[in-house]
């Protein structure tokens, strides 16, 4: 018989040295099958056989058997190496192996996995309206009009009515997948004047629909239809109801308040250029400087550090006054801007602010008391800094602050508020300890978006004009150089535009 033809581009030989030098420098290697899901791979599930000019790559999983033979072997990057492969049929088709720790390897990845589920999105939609013309599905980012590529994105048409959709991807946020679906329907509702866009279809995986579901019930019915679908790993979809998820992942401690008139030999660290005392509901005290909290007093007990924690003694009072004096010196509004300590923290050092000019932002609020962060969320960082108080009238409010640009603050405002009106509406601020000697009004909680004038996000009136009108939304815009002296730049009421 004839020798077998050589295949073209490199020799086997040459494409196996290169597929294992590739590989060696992997620290995560996966293999791509452009319109298939990424499959990881290792020394358990990947294979190489060379057959005299016969490369064949074969590499599996518990659901699938890739097996292709390698033609040609492209000019490598870092974390990408391309191959052209033969098929059944003696089909052509592209192949990449992938290292996940670099860049290229990642964003090739992440691009794969979006449209892979973009088609999964696809099979949702076809279920879900069968009736409806499929007419754009996207996965592209649109910078100018903040459509993120990570949430695919639909719209549907039947005569001149039209739906707007979108989906959260199982390894994405599926709170924020709703800001989003927002901004897409208000997108659309401006580019397709001659359509009547009439709602919004959110996709979500199966359990993790609650925070979606919560933030549903806070936007206004009248202003556009919104649905909600869980999918499972099996891709069955089912229709969820949001008033089915009223219990929350949120607690509120009892308020503890120190015992009066008990000695505290750490008292002069209070006078301090810059030190703050802040009362914490369980009855510690916090000092801070701008925000940074370096020691926490609890009966009587003081604990100082920045990483770490450590019990004080009387020896210690110098280092501690030192520690207190260097941050004053580094967190000052005229210290070096690149300084670690100026950068961290910048929403701490906003609710500073916000704690000794409480009246600057509104007037009718009282200075004290205020709280921070209760009720306590069971999740982790949410990105935002949250203060509760109340006004003269008995009136709760929440405050939220933000010192950078994010889109997400409206709805994450939202969900901090939710938990408030639950235990304002069961009474539990009263009874257990919060705002003693103030009788609290039942009305739902105000709720004050406070940012740098100029980093409330470009879609942030989008998201507000959703909103229901239960929901009072202030946004309190502060002058740019609030480090040096808080100063309101602008008050605007829910989604209205500055004039």
């Amino acid at each position: 018989m004839p020798p077998a033809p050589r295949a073209p581009g490199r020799s086997a030989e040459e494409a196996r040295a290169a597929i294992e030098a590739f590989l060696k420098d992997c620290r995560q290697p996966a293999l791509l099958e452009p319109g298939e899901e990424l499959l990881p791979i290792s020394a358990d599930n990947f294979v190489l056989d060379q057959r005299g000019p016969r490369l064949t790559l074969q590499a599996w999983d518990r659901t699938r058997n890739l097996t292709r033979r390698v033609t040609d072997v492209h000019a490598t990057s870092p974390g990408r190496l391309e191959l052209t492969v033969e098929r059944f049929a003696k089909r052509q088709g592209q192949l990449f192996l992938l290292d996940l720790v670099r860049r290229a390897g990642a964003d090739l990845g992440r691009r794969s996995t979006r449209l892979v589920f973009r088609e999964r999105f696809r099979l949702f939609l076809r279920r879900q309206f069968p009736e409806w013309n499929l007419a754009e599905l996207s996965t592209e980012p649109n910078l100018e009009f903040s459509l993120s590529p990570a949430f695919p994105r639909a719209l549907l048409r039947s005569g001149q009515h039209a739906w707007a959709a979108i989906a959260c991807p199982p390894d994405a946020d599926p709170a924020g997948v709703l800001s989003f679906g927002l901004i897409w329907l208000d997108y659309l509702r401006h580019r397709e004047r001659r359509l009547v866009v009439e709602g919004l279809a959110i996709y979500v995986p199966t359990g993790r629909e609650r925070a979606c579901a919560l933030r549903l019930l806070c936007l206004d019915p009248t202003t556009a239809r919104f649905e909600l679908f869980a999918y499972t790993e099996e891709d069955f979809v089912a229709r969820v109801d949001p008033r089915d998820h009223g219990n929350l992942d949120t607690r509120l401690d009892p308020c503890r308040r120190p015992e009066p008139n008990q000695p505290d030999p750490w008292q002069s660290l209070t006078a301090l250029p810059g030190v703050e005392r802040i009362l914490k509901h369980d009855g510690r005290a916090s000092l801070r400087v701008r925000g940074i909290e370096f020691a926490e007093v609890a009966d009587g007990q003081l604990h100082f550090g920045l990483s770490e924690r450590h019990p004080a003694r009387p020896h210690h009072r110098v280092e501690i006054e030192t520690l207190a004096r260097e941050l004053d010196r580094f967190r000052s509004p005229a210290a070096d801007r690149d300084h670690p300590l100026f950068r961290q923290y910048p929403e701490a050092w906003l609710e500073s602010q916000a704690r000794a000019h409480l009246e600057t932002l509104d007037a009718s609020l009282l200075p004290d008391p205020v709280y921070g962060q209760v009720p306590a969320f069971a999740g982790g960082d949410r990105g935002v800094l949250d203060l509760l108080a109340v006004d003269r009238t008995g009136r709760l409010a929440v405050i939220e602050l933000k010192a950078s640009s994010d889109l997400h603050l409206p709805l994450q405002a939202v969900d901090y508020w939710i938990r408030v009106k639950w235990h304002l509406d069961r009474g539990e601020f009263s009874t257990r300890g919060y705002f003693p000697d103030i009788a609290l009004r039942p009305d739902p909680p105000r709720l004050l978006l406070v940012s740098p004038a100029l980093d409330f996000h470009p879609t942030t009136e989008t998201v507000l004009s959703y909103f229901s009108p239960a929901v009072e939304v202030e946004r309190i815009g502060v002058a740019v150089e609030w480090r040096k002296g808080l100063h309101v730049m602008f008050r605007l009421s829910g989604a209205q535009s500055p004039q």
